[in-house]
């Protein structure tokens, strides 16, 4: 019977797996990592919390699509919080943590991985149910959009905790991969596998779905009247979604093709000195998907923006009373359920206009 090491630090994994590395993530260059993490996180945490509450604040983010992108925000946002502590539990610490604080720390980096791929899988057959009908949004209710997210985040969390349910090497410590001197190299060829196959199956997804509604488009326009943008605003929320997946593929699968090699044992691959690289290349990911977001959505931009001018009115009207209050100022003079024509901003950011006319009457 294999004898367990439940009790260890991680020092003995690491010399057992000779992940002689470690020691050498110091000095200037775990410096220069800490601080563009840190620089990194705090953007996260604030242009991803400002994605969320322009999905709450605009009620034309009212529908199943952007409640699901709202949800991936929240899903960069989860993954802020794991680099974090991440950055807190690396480089010498790494050698000095207990097997259940190296389990945390790699399990919330799962986690915020697999919520994101699983709600842009999500994402994908929403989009799926709503061109097919050429519409702009499908018809789930908010119930059903509910229990998605809440379905995504039980689903993320059952598959950060695997390892720590008993699909490790502590019983087994030949089987420990380099990498992850406590993950069984069998769980990482099935995690970086299982990753790297809905990557391909989504991105053949979203290619189908946008050359159907490309199509569809170019039919159609030729056949029917009305907004020039409203017949465009499928393909362009397609676009988003293409970008946005597009952008996770990139980031996330260098890092899991070096899982992958570590997990067939390839000794000569030189995955160590690379590993780290590839993480902050993940952490990237979400940086840039607030980024895309706001560039590739005008009443996205719009609606971040006249938070951000309303705040700064508002600090302001507290020194000027007379001034009108800047909530009635930003309010929008659209309330039908389209949220969407190209360019067009309703209003202008903040009311500035409206209060130029309020001074001079």
């Amino acid at each position: 019977m294999n004898e367990c090491y439940y009790d260890k630090r991680m020092d003995f994994f690491y010399n057992k797996t000779n992940t002689d590395t470690v020691d050498e993530w110091t000095g200037p260059k775990l410096i220069v990592v800490l601080c563009f993490g840190t620089f990194f996180c705090l953007f996260i945490f604030i242009s991803n919390s400002l994605v969320i509450a322009a999905v709450v604040k605009n009620k034309r983010f009212h529908f199943p699509f952007y409640y699901l992108l709202a949800n991936l925000a929240a899903a960069d946002f989860f993954a802020g919080i794991a680099y974090v502590f991440l950055m807190f539990n690396t480089g010498p610490v790494s050698k000095t943590l207990t097997v259940n604080r190296w389990f945390l720390r790699q399990g919330l980096l799962d986690t915020s991985l697999t919520a994101s791929l699983v709600n842009l899988l999500v994402i994908a057959v929403e989009r799926h149910m709503s061109i097919m009908r050429m519409k702009i949004h499908s018809n789930l209710t908010k119930k059903r959009v509910t229990f998605l997210i809440i379905s995504i985040w039980a689903i993320a969390i059952f598959m950060g905790a695997v390892p720590t349910l008993g699909w490790n090497c502590l019983c087994d410590i030949t089987a420990c991969s380099s990498l992850a001197p406590i993950y069984s190299r069998s769980y990482l060829v099935f995690w970086s596998v299982l990753n790297l196959v809905v990557f391909f199956i989504m991105v053949v997804v979203y290619i189908r779905i946008y050359m159907y509604v490309q199509r569809k488009t170019n039919v159609l326009s030729s056949h029917t009247s009305g907004s020039i943008s409203r017949r465009r605003t499928p393909v362009k929320l397609m676009k988003t979604v293409m970008t946005l997946l597009g952008a996770f593929v990139v980031c996330w699968t260098p890092g899991l093709v070096v899982l992958l090699l570590d997990g067939l044992n390839c000794t000569y691959c030189g995955i160590q000195n690379v590993k780290r690289w590839f993480l902050l290349l993940a952490l990237l990911n979400s940086v840039m998907n607030p980024i895309i977001y706001s560039y590739k959505d005008d009443e996205m931009w719009g609606t971040m923006k006249r938070m951000i001018c309303c705040s700064s009115e508002d600090k302001s009207q507290d020194r000027r009373s007379s001034w009108i209050p800047s909530t009635v100022l930003c309010r929008s003079t659209d309330t039908s359920g389209h949220y969407m024509e190209d360019g067009i901003i309703q209003g202008t950011i903040c009311g500035k206009g409206d209060l130029g006319d309020k001074g001079n009457s």
